[in-house]
């Protein structure tokens, strides 16, 4: 089927209580990976693609592999730029075919925010391209360990409502503890359930959860058993990602647990079969690891099934 776009997507998960996974790619097996999974789960899904991700494979490229993987599944599929920074990613974003793009102002302050994300809402708006934006600052970002020397600002209930009322956007991505990486907390990990629910209570539309990844332990695990050097690697626990869909998020953003599968899958392939030179072989391997972390997002947000 064609692309769809995320508020399509959204809408229902909000409505009917589930999360629905955003997973970026960067190649072709995290793509293949993403969508195989999404088809035999029965789920919508999500494709983001950051600015990095655009840089390093090409838009082009990368829109192009989505709109042939669309077109040859039956569930729901969106195609979103992840933590848009610049006008010039968005527009362009949006003349190759993405049916949803962020604008990541989340640093500028409150005015400057409203002001940039209201004048993409006014352009992809006129075009049928949904919009995400960001109230609040996550911590840190993947390079950096030390969490207590990373910045935090978390959403306020009432800015967040003014924020959306200002400026029309479909989907809004809030700061209730998480950061970005594999390194996401130096205690006890624990989100801001209630936030979550009096942002519910205030905005009328999906709410997003970035940083959400688990670090899953066993993955983890594999990757160092193999020469990687993760220590101190910690995630958002499943569970809290339960009581967040239950408090009101839509959206669940994944990007770290797929990088560490697919390093832990190629690693060990590579471990257990020295003389294959072959990258079929090995990116494989490491695709079929995405493909059931994917999976097993998608059990536990609850959009297995939905589509």
């Amino acid at each position: 089927m064609a692309l769809v776009t995320m508020k399509e997507i959204l809408d229902d998960a909000r409505k009917r209580g589930y999360g629905v996974g955003a997973f970026n790619i960067n190649n072709l097996e995290f793509l293949k990976a993403i969508v195989e999974a999404a088809e035999e789960e029965k789920s919508p899904v999500i494709v983001a693609v950051s600015e990095g991700a655009m840089n390093y494979a090409g838009i082009e490229y990368l829109a192009e592999l989505v709109k042939v993987a669309a077109g040859k599944v039956s569930i729901p599929l969106a195609l979103h730029v992840d933590h848009g920074k610049h006008w010039e990613v968005i527009v362009s974003a949006i003349r190759h075919g993405f049916t949803s793009v962020m604008i990541d102002a989340s640093d500028k302050s409150f005015e400057e925010n409203v002001e940039i994300t209201s004048k993409v809402v006014d352009l992809a708006h006129a075009v049928g391209v949904t919009v995400e934006a960001e109230i609040g600052r996550l911590r840190g970002v993947e390079d950096i360990v030390n969490v207590s020397e990373r910045e935090a600002v978390l959403t306020d209930p009432r800015e967040a409502k003014e924020f959306v009322e200002l400026t029309g956007v479909d989907a809004l991505a809030v700061a209730v503890g998480t950061s970005h990486g594999a390194y996401k907390f130096k205690g006890e990990p624990k989100l801001d359930i209630q936030r979550i629910r009096k942002i519910r209570e205030l905005v009328q539309i999906p709410l997003v959860l970035h940083g959400a990844s688990g670090v899953i332990p066993e993955i983890v695990e594999l990757a160092e058993r193999y020469g990687a050097k993760l220590k101190g690697a910690r995630g958002v626990p499943d569970d809290q990602i339960k009581e967040a869909i239950k408090a009101g998020i839509a959206k669940i953003n994944i990007d770290t647990d797929l990088r560490l599968s697919f390093l832990a899958g190629v690693r060990e392939y590579l471990h257990e079969n020295p003389d294959i030179f072959d990258p079929r072989k090995y990116l494989g391997e490491g695709m079929k690891f995405v493909k059931e972390t994917v999976r097993m997002k998608m059990r536990l947000f609850g959009s297995s099934g939905k589509a």
